[in-house]
């Protein structure tokens, strides 16, 4: 495809209804087929105008790549070795404050950790030709090769479920702009096969965050498996770095069109730098804005479920819930009446212990990451209260049990997934929608098996 027929494309759609970009997200995750095309197309249209304006620090000469690749893990792995030296020397963490923060992190990363390898998606129509292997191995191996136990999606929603995050929690629209980004690019990957292969480069290398972030969970007590296994699949040297680098080099045009995919190639590695990125929302946090604002949430539901015996500053509870605006009053009020002590064991405050505990009042009121919230705001600067504070942040407190090899077919898959299936079959069920489901992960060992076999049939 040539600039002015991209050009020509852009101004058919740049008039096209725009959706949230939350909304366009939802509809490409849960019902792919009902999208219109010409909106997905118009909203990659956009972002690429968007992308196309930033610094890019590919290489111009495509011979350099695999050393771009290399000097970027090693500059990583010497700025995380300066971490490292500077933990050991006493410093504190880098990126979270408490366990709360990690948590806010977790929730707000997860549109785009829940459609990992989403991007990728369209190269499976390409089984036959050998240059797309690469991109489909990823995407096979983002999907755990139909094991559920490596599966990145579900280790992720697994994740939330460990932590009592919510896995569809409210969040700004902007946090949904890279997972939309991911799930168009596998909607249309034949038409942007330039800006694919191009993101596919910048989104799998490894980045400095992804190995402070696997340190500090696991200082928090929060399993960090799903970022370490990052670490591990994508380096530079086999994993998925590598072969991003491959996929550019194998499905490069030999004629005139080579400087336009080039041009394409780069506007879509450039992708990865719109919208808010891990270090963006890691900044972002702030303590007591959220406890403030998960209060005024909860008080819709709260506003009529409170007797009206207690009262604080002449209200009761009631009346304070429904005033908008009032949640920081309202701490306030508990505060002074003696109910919430800041800077000390939670477990001395009277409202923690109304909510902690099968036995207190309001079981159930907050789930783990709102407990979590307001455990740390109480708690403040009250060191015991933080037990990371005193472990020794290099202790590992995670071991994974070694997992027996997972067999081609399951026993509890259903037969007709079972067996061998039509290509466009297999291809329907390992979808970003459907893929960890328990009919896409026997799909997806089905086709991983195929492929390694050269067996697969249309």
């Amino acid at each position: 495809m040539t600039s002015l027929q991209l050009l020509s494309e852009r101004s058919a759609t740049a008039q096209a209804p725009q959706a949230s970009v939350h909304s366009l997200y939802t509809s490409l995750l849960r019902t792919p087929a009902e999208v219109s095309q010409d909106a997905v197309r118009g909203f990659l249209h956009r972002q690429l105008d968007q992308a196309i304006g930033l610094p890019c620090n590919l290489p111009n000469d495509l011979d350099a790549l695999p050393d771009w690749v290399s000097e970027n893990s090693r500059s990583v792995a010497e700025r995380y070795g300066q971490y490292l030296d500077d933990r050991r020397a006493g410093k504190g963490r880098s990126f979270f404050t408490n366990k709360a923060h990690a948590l806010y992190f977790l929730q707000h990363v997860a549109p785009s950790k829940l459609v990992d390898g989403a991007w990728l998606y369209g190269s499976v129509k390409h089984a036959d030709d050998w240059r797309y292997h690469g991109l489909i191995r990823t995407y096979l191996e983002e999907l755990g090769d139909g094991d559920p136990a490596m599966n990145h999606v579900l280790l992720y929603r697994n994740l939330l479920i460990e932590n009592d995050c919510a896995a569809d929690a409210p969040l700004a629209d902007e946090l949904y702009l890279q997972g939309t980004i991911q799930l168009a690019l596998g909607q249309l990957s034949d038409e942007f096969l330039p800006e694919v292969i191009g993101y596919n480069l910048g989104y799998e290398q490894l980045p400095l965050h992804l190995l402070i972030t696997s340190f500090e969970l696991s200082e928090l007590g929060i399993d960090p498996y799903y970022f370490t296994l990052h670490v591990t699949i994508d380096n530079a040297s086999t994993g998925h770095a590598h072969k991003a680098v491959q996929a550019v080099l194998d499905l490069l045009p030999t004629d005139e069109s080579r400087s336009t995919f080039l041009e394409r190639l780069r506007a879509g590695y450039l992708l990865n730098d719109l919208g808010k990125g891990s270090c963006d929302v890691i900044q972002a946090f702030d303590l007591e804005q959220e406890v403030v604002a998960m209060l005024e949430a909860k008080s819709t539901f709260g506003q009529h479920m409170h007797s009206d015996y207690c009262r604080l500053e002449g209200r009761t509870v009631n009346e304070w819930l429904a005033t908008p605006g009032q949640s920081r009053e309202f701490l306030t009020a508990l505060e002074n009446r003696g109910w919430i002590k800041r800077n000390q064991d939670p477990q001395d405050s009277r409202f923690w212990q109304l909510i902690d505990g099968p036995g207190s009042v309001m079981f159930g009121v907050f789930n783990g990451y709102e407990m979590q919230l307001l455990r740390d705001w109480i708690a403040g600067d009250w060191q015991p209260g933080d037990p990371a504070r005193q472990a020794n942040p290099f202790r590992t407190r995670f071991r994974r049990k070694a997992m027996a090899a997972t067999p081609a077919v399951a026993p509890d898959i259903k037969p007709e997934v079972a067996t061998v299936q039509p290509m466009e079959k297999l291809i329907a069920l390992i979808a970003p929608d459907s893929h960890p489901t328990p009919d896409g992960l026997a799909a997806t060992r089905t086709f991983a098996q195929h492929l390694s076999h050269g067996s697969l049939t249309r």
